[in-house]
């Protein structure tokens, strides 16, 4: 165990995956904050926060052993997604000239990397200042995506307990990258049922609607009069996998989610120009009903390979890809 710049980081043996593979889970803890993170997927595993009362509780959705993630899949519980989060259309892009074909697994479409996706890897860990860095090698063809990707990813608690995680990625071929991490929130505490009902304020005036696949058809819709309009705070309903395109906020908050009965507030800031919100309409009962969660997703928009107009997801031999969110955790 250590001690640095105020948070305590510990790791421990946890459990290993069906093909004998060791996992091990790091825990950080500052002031009331307590976050796990697994090697495996770089799942954040918990995180635990007080209410208005003082009571602390556990409002990230996770699982107790690897076998339950790896018997669930779909759900990504709070995994890193890559090599390519969301989705690609038709399974393939071009690159300088070149079709690459990957991994169909979601019906014609490829969904968060393909069918063994960075979810479903065991990382290398180590201990950082305030926290712990996981990294993995992608290799070229893997999944179908071209050039050797280096990524890793940084989990650390800041002075006020907010979990800041740090994405970085260096190729030695072109390449697409687009990372994300998969936690479901429910601030009411996590298997206490749904958490529709909710309050969430986006900081983005359009969404890139999809298709009946939920590819995007290139265009950007206002969310003015609409079901996605939520600049002003307003509950969560269902039914929602939508991808927003955030607006410039000087740094402050791009989202916040809110649950009004135990006071907890949940902020969201990030150097990605998009989130995808997802209300989890479709996790089952076991353990979790319906809607248990929200997944605030920051991310580059889906099927920006194939779409010119969005924001690129290139990365190229020399350039590294760095990203940075946010979830700070507070009180109203």
């Amino acid at each position: 165990m250590i001690v640095t710049t105020g948070t305590t980081v510990r790791s421990e043996d946890f459990s290993t995956r069906t093909d004998g593979t060791p996992v091990r889970r790091w825990t950080l803890e500052r002031g009331d904050t307590r976050v796990r993170v697994l090697t495996y997927g770089a799942v954040v595993q918990s995180v635990v926060v007080p209410g208005r009362d003082g009571a602390r509780a556990e409002v990230a959705l996770g699982l107790p052993d690897v076998k339950g993630y790896e018997a669930q899949p779909g759900p990504y519980f709070g995994a890193v997604v890559g090599r390519y989060a969301n989705r690609i259309g038709g399974g393939s892009f071009v690159l300088d000239g070149r079709t690459h074909r990957v991994t169909r697994n979601e019906g014609l479409n490829t969904l968060h990397g393909g069918e063994r996706g960075f979810d479903k890897r065991v990382w290398d860990a180590e201990e950082v200042p305030g926290g712990v860095r996981l990294r993995l090698v992608s290799e070229d063809g893997e999944e179908g995506f071209p050039g050797r990707l280096a990524v890793s990813v940084t989990y650390t608690l800041d002075e006020d307990g907010a979990l800041r995680i740090a994405y970085r990625a260096t190729t030695d071929a072109p390449t697409v990258v687009n990372l994300t991490n998969h936690t479901y929130w429910n601030l009411a505490g996590a298997g206490s049922g749904s958490a529709l009902g909710h309050e969430l304020r986006l900081a983005a005036g359009r969404i890139t609607p999809g298709d009946e696949e939920s590819i995007p058809t290139g265009e950007f819709l206002p969310v003015d009069g609409t079901r996605y309009d939520f600049r002003e705070p307003k509950p969560v309903g269902p039914g929602y996998d939508t991808n927003y395109e955030l607006e410039e906020t000087g740094g402050e908050p791009v989202a916040e989610l809110y649950d009004p009965a135990s006071g907890r507030l949940l902020t969201v800031r990030t150097t990605e120009p998009g989130l995808q919100l997802y209300t989890a309409d479709h996790l089952g009962g076991d353990p979790f009903v319906p809607c248990a969660g929200i997944a605030l997703e920051t991310q580059h928009f889906p099927d920006a390979p194939n779409r010119p107009e969005f924001p690129g997801t290139v990365l190229r031999p020399g350039e590294e890809f760095a990203s940075t969110t946010v979830y700070g955790f507070s009180v109203r």
